[in-house]
């Protein structure tokens, strides 16, 4: 019965020592071990080289480092109704690994989600090309990444991630509109560069005029005056448009 007993009992050690050498882990720099029991979570492990890790309870590593996701062209609309396409750029790290590890079944994904809805609200804002001054447009890249930040991080927030900054790094027309926005754009120019050639001849004729009366060189009647502004009008943008 004695034999039996310190059979046992060494049965007993060698088993105890083997879940307890089954605790044994290694934390590595920029990684946490996020414990938990049915589902509830038991404590965060950041520290490095050889730990102990309560072998009862369930382990999964998380990464904690900071880290940058790019996506794929995501789909939007603009202000006007005209589809786009929107690859961002995000910075980002897990801060909470309670709620990384427990809130969420997949944290890139979840980041991604918030991304994408965090773009259809902020494009939908703004047009992607101004055809008319003084509108602002999904070009001005430095507030629609404010915007996306800010909408970005609290959306993430709830998932225990800290996000830095959303950057949109391409943004283009929808294959199917693409061809008829890029000739609307260019005409738009066509049209802006119009109106500033005519500004400019007619300040110009203007500054004519006045220096040829002033110094007494002509004396014009209020025809001749037309006449000498319509000629000198056409001779600028003439000799303008044969420059460019």
């Amino acid at each position: 019965l004695g034999e039996v007993a310190a059979w046992g009992l060494a049965a007993g050690a060698g088993a105890l020592t083997a879940v307890s050498l089954g605790g044994l882990a290694r934390g590595r720099t920029g990684w946490a071990w996020v414990q938990g029991r049915f589902g509830r979570y038991r404590g965060t492990v950041r520290r490095t080289g050889l730990v102990w890790l309560n072998p009862l309870l369930a382990r999964r590593r998380v990464d904690v480092r900071l880290r940058h996701w790019r996506s794929e062209p995501l789909p939007a609309v603009d202000a006007d109704g005209v589809a786009v396409r929107v690859v961002l750029h995000v910075v980002w790290r897990v801060t909470d690994t309670a709620r990384a590890a427990h809130a969420v079944d997949d944290v890139p994904r979840h980041l991604g989600e918030c991304a994408e809805a965090a773009l259809a609200r902020v494009v939908s804002r703004r047009p992607v090309d101004a055809f008319r001054p003084g509108v602002p447009t999904l070009r001005h890249t430095e507030a629609v990444a404010e915007e996306l930040t800010g909408l970005v991080a609290g959306a993430a927030a709830v998932a225990g991630l800290e996000v830095f900054a959303v950057q949109p790094v391409r943004i283009e027309y929808a294959p199917e509109v693409a061809a008829a926005m890029g000739r609307r754009r260019l005409a738009a120019l066509d049209v802006l560069h119009r109106d500033t050639l005519l500004g400019e001849a007619v300040d110009a004729v203007e500054e004519t005029v006045r220096r040829l009366t002033a110094r007494g060189l002509v004396e014009l009647d209020g025809y001749e005056r037309k006449a000498l502004v319509r000629d000198l009008t056409v001779a600028f943008c003439t000799g303008w448009t044969a420059g460019n």
